[in-house]
C-alpha cells in the first residue's frame, strides 16, 4: 500500500502519524480524534487489540480504497489464526473496516497532491523515504494469544514428558550408561534448542520483519525471503561443521572411551537438529510478526509423537539383554537417533501450511536491492551479536555439564532443569511471544514510552503466574519428584532431583524478567546489551559453579548447580534493569514492585500452610511416594486455596485478569492502566 506524494510532487516523505495531519484538520477529523483519544488510544491496551495507529483516517482510508486490489493479497492483509470466537464478525477485511468508518471524511479526492500514487509508477519505496505505513492491523489480544500458547504448551510439555519416560525406559539411567550417552548427545543440539526456546533467534528477526512490513509496499515479502535464504544457508554452514566436529564435542564433556564413542555416534546423528530448530524458530517469527501463534506452538506436539515412536521402535529392535554402551548395537543406535531428529524435522516443516495459508512463498533471494542495503547490515552485525551470546552460553553449559559429568548427575540436574522450564515455557514463553510483535511495532513508531509499558505489564503479570508456582516448587519439590521421577530414578535420586529443583526455584521470576527485559532490547534492534546481559549471567554462574566444587561435596555439589544457575538469573535481571535505567531514565516500576510484594506475600502464605502438611505426612508415613502422593494432593490444592484467598482479597488487577481469562468471560477491570 501507498499513500499520495506530497505537495511538491516529490516522493513520499518518511511520516510519523500523530495526532495532526500535514493539512489542517477539518471539525469532522478534530472531533475523530479527540473521541478516539478518549477511547484510550492513547494508554496501552492490556487484553484487547493493540492501539490503532493514530492518525488522519481518512487519508488512510483513500490509499486503502486506491489499493483495494492489493489489499485483497492474502500476504499483504492480515491473517488471523486465532480462536474462531475471537475473529471479526464480517469476513471485511480490516482495510475495508477502515474506508467504511472514514466514509464520511472523505471530502478530498486522492489525486490532489498533484501527482500519481507511488504504485502506479511501480517504483520500489526507498530506503528512508518510507513508503505509507500500513495501516494497524487487527490483532488478536494479549490474553487470547498467550491462552492459545499456554495450552499448546501444556500439551507439548505433557507429550515431552511422556517422551523423556519412553526414552528412560529404552535406554536405562545411570551414570556412563546408555541413557547418559545419549542424554550428552542430545544435550548437543538442546543447548541452542534452549535458547531458541527463550526466543533469541525469533526476538531478533521479529523487530527486523515489523519494521520492514510497515514500510515496504509488498509488506516485507521480499525482505522476509532475503533474511530466510541468507540465514538457511548460514545454518546449513553451521550445522555442518558441528556434525563434523561432534567427537570433538563430545571429548570435551570426558568419560571412558566406550561411552564417548557411542556418545559420539548419537551426537552425529542428532545435530542435525541445529539446522531444523533454526528454521523452525525463523518460521515461528515470520509466523508470530503476522500474530499467528498457534501453529508455532503446537509444532512441538508432533515432535513428541514421533520420538516417542522411535523409542517404542527401539525397544522392539533386537538387542542384547544387558544393554551398556559395549553391547549396543549400531543398529539401535540408528534407530534412536534417526528417529529423534526426525520429530525436529517434522517440528519445523509443518510451519510450512501456516506460512502458505498466509500466502508466504518461497523464494530464493541472496542479493540485496538498494533500498535494502542498510536492513541488511544491520540485521548482520544483530546476527553476529547473536553469534557472540550463543557462545558465551555453550561455555555457562559446558561449566555445567562437565560437573554434572564428573559426579554421575547428568540425568538428575537434566530433569531438575527440565521441570524448573516448565512453567517458563508454558505462562512466560506464552506471554513474551505475545509481546514481542507488540514492542516491536511500537519501537517501530518510536513510542518509547508503550514499549515500556509492555515492559511493566509482562513484569506484573509474570509475576503474579510465576511466584505462586515458585512457592509450590520450594514445598513441593521433592514430594513432586518422589512422585513422577520414581519409575526412572531410585527413591534418593528422585528426591535429590526434587532438592535440586526447590533449591533453585527462586531463580523462575528473575528468569522471565531477564528474558523479558531483553526483548525490550530487541525491540529496539539492540542485539549488543543483551549480549552483554547474558555475559554477566554465564560469568556469575561459572565463578559460582567453580566454586561449590571446591567447597562442597557429593550431594550438594549437585543441588549447588540448580542454585547457581538461579543466582545467574539474578544477577542478569539487575544488570539488566540497570542498562535499562540508563537508557530510558525512571522505567515507572513502582505499582510493580507493589504487585511483587503482594503476590509474594499471599504465595508465601500457601507455601508455609503446603510444608507443614508435607512435614506432617513424612512423619506418618515416612519419605516416599505414597507420602509425596498424599502431599501433593492434600498440600497443593490447600496451599494454592489459602494463596489464592488471599490474592482474591488483595484487589490486585492482574489477578481478575487472569481469572476472567480462565473462565474466558470479559475482563472486567483493565489492568493495563498504568
Amino acid at each position: 500500500m501507498s499513500r499520495p506524494p506530497d505537495e511538491t510532487g516529490g516522493p513520499p516523505p518518511t511520516r510519523t502519524w500523530s495526532q495532526s495531519d500535514v493539512s489542517p484538520p477539518s471539525d469532522t477529523a478534530t472531533a475523530s480524534a479527540s473521541d478516539a483519544t478518549s477511547e484510550g488510544w492513547s494508554s496501552p491496551r492490556i487484553y484487547g487489540s493493540p492501539m490503532p495507529v493514530p492518525g488522519d483516517a481518512s487519508l488512510l482510508a483513500v490509499a486503502t480504497a486506491q489499493d483495494a486490489n492489493a489489499a485483497s493479497d492474502s500476504w499483504g492483509t492480515p491473517t488471523y489464526h486465532g480462536p474462531r470466537r475471537h475473529r471479526p464478525k464480517s469476513e471485511t477485511t480490516p482495510a475495508a473496516e477502515v474506508i467504511a468508518a472514514s466514509a464520511p471524511n472523505l471530502t478530498e479526492p486522492a489525486e490532489a497532491g498533484g501527482a500519481a500514487p507511488a504504485e502506479a509508477t511501480g517504483a520500489e519505496p526507498a530506503e528512508g523515504a518510507g513508503a505509507e505505513a500500513p495501516a494497524e492491523e487487527a490483532q488478536p489480544s494479549l490474553m487470547a494469544s498467550s491462552r492459545t500458547m499456554a495450552i499448546a504448551s501444556l500439551a507439548s510439555r505433557a507429550t515431552g514428558f511422556i517422551r523423556n519416560s519412553a526414552i528412560a525406559a529404552a535406554v536405562g539411567a545411570g551414570a556412563y550408561s546408555v541413557g547418559d550417552a545419549y542424554g550428552l548427545a542430545n544435550t548437543l543440539p538442546n543447548m541452542v534448542y534452549e535458547l531458541l526456546l527463550g526466543g533469541v533467534l525469533t526476538s531478533v528477526i521479529i523487530p527486523v520483519l515489523v519494521k520492514a512490513q510497515q514500510d515496504d509496499r509488498d509488506r516485507g515479502l521480499a525482505y522476509t525471503q532475503r533474511l530466510l535464504s541468507i540465514a538457511t544457508a548460514g545454518l546449513a554452514t553451521a550445522t555442518l561443521l558441528a556434525v563434523l566436529a561432534a567427537p570433538l564435542l563430545i571429548g570435551i564433556f570426558g568419560g571412558p572411551p566406550q561411552y564417548q564413542s557411542v556418545a559420539a555416534l548419537w551426537a552425529t546423528l542428532l545435530l542435525p537438529e541445529i539446522f531444523f530448530y533454526g528454521i523452525g524458530a525463523m518460521f515461528a517469527a515470520v509466523l508470530n510478526s503476522r500474530h499467528v501463534y498457534g501453529w508455532p506452538a503446537w509444532a512441538p506436539v508432533m515432535n513428541n509423537l514421533i520420538t516417542i515412536a522411535a523409542a517404542a521402535l527401539f525397544a522392539l529392535v533386537p538387542g542384547p539383554k544387558n544393554l551398556s554402551t559395549g553391547t549396543i548395537t549400531n543398529t539401535q543406535i540408528l534407530v534412536l537417533g534417526i528417529g529423534t531428529t526426525l520429530g525436529i524435522v517434522a517440528q519445523a516443516l509443518i510451519l510450512l501450511v501456516p506460512l502458505r495459508r498466509a500466502g508466504f512463498t518461497w523464494k530464493w533471494r541472496f542479493r540485496a536491492s538498494e533500498n535494502e542495503a542498510g536492513r541488511m547490515a544491520e540485521f548482520r552485525t544483530l546476527t553476529l551479536w547473536v553469534l557472540g551470546y550463543v557462545v558465551i552460553s555453550q561455555i555457562g553449559v559446558i561449566a555445567i555439564n562437565r560437573v554434572a559429568v564428573s559426579h554421575g548427575a547428568v540425568q538428575i540436574f537434566a530433569n531438575a532443569d527440565l521441570l524448573f522450564q516448565v512453567p517458563y515455557g508454558i505462562l512466560g514463553v506464552s506471554l513474551l511471544t505475545a509481546l514481542m510483535p507488540r514492542m516491536s511495532r511500537a519501537a517501530a513508531r518510536g513510542e518509547t514510552s508503550e514499549v515500556l509499558a509492555d515492559l511493566r505489564l509482562g513484569t506484573r503479570l509474570s509475576a503474579v503466574a510465576l511466584i505462586p508456582i515458585t512457592a509450590g516448587l520450594i514445598a513441593l519439590g521433592p514430594a513432586f519428584t518422589s512422585v513422577i521421577l520414581l519409575g526412572r530414578f531410585s527413591q534418593d535420586n528422585a528426591r535429590l532431583t526434587g532438592y535440586a529443583l526447590a533449591a533453585g526455584a527462586f531463580g523462575l521470576l528473575p528468569f522471565a524478567l531477564v528474558m523479558l527485559q531483553q526483548r525490550v532490547f530487541y525491540a529496539m534492534r539492540d542485539a549488543r546489551t543483551p549480549t552483554f546481559i547474558n555475559l554477566a549471567m554465564v560469568g556469575t554462574k561459572v565463578v559460582l559453579v567453580g566454586l561449590a566444587t571446591l567447597m562442597l561435596d557429593g550431594k550438594a555439589v549437585i543441588v549447588a548447580l540448580t542454585v547457581s544457575t538461579s543466582l545467574s538469573y539474578v544477577a542478569g535481571c539487575v544488570v539488566g534493569n540497570l542498562l535499562l535505567e540508563r537508557r530510558f531514565g525512571s522505567l515507572g516500576f513502582a505499582p510493580v514492585l507493589r504487585t511483587v510484594g503482594l503476590i509474594s506475600a499471599a504465595s508465601a502464605a500457601g507455601a508455609l500452610i503446603t510444608l507443614i502438611v508435607v512435614l506432617l505426612g513424612n512423619a506418618v508415613l515416612g519419605v516416599g511416594r505414597l507420602s509425596g502422593l498424599l502431599e501433593l494432593i492434600v498440600g497443593g490444592p490447600l496451599g494454592l486455596a489459602v494463596m489464592g484467598a488471599i490474592a482474591v482479597r488483595m484487589n490486585l488487577p492482574e489477578v481478575e485478569e487472569i481469572l476472567s481469562a480462565v473462565r474466558r468471560s470479559r475482563p472486567t477491570r483493565a489492568a493495563g492502566t498504568e
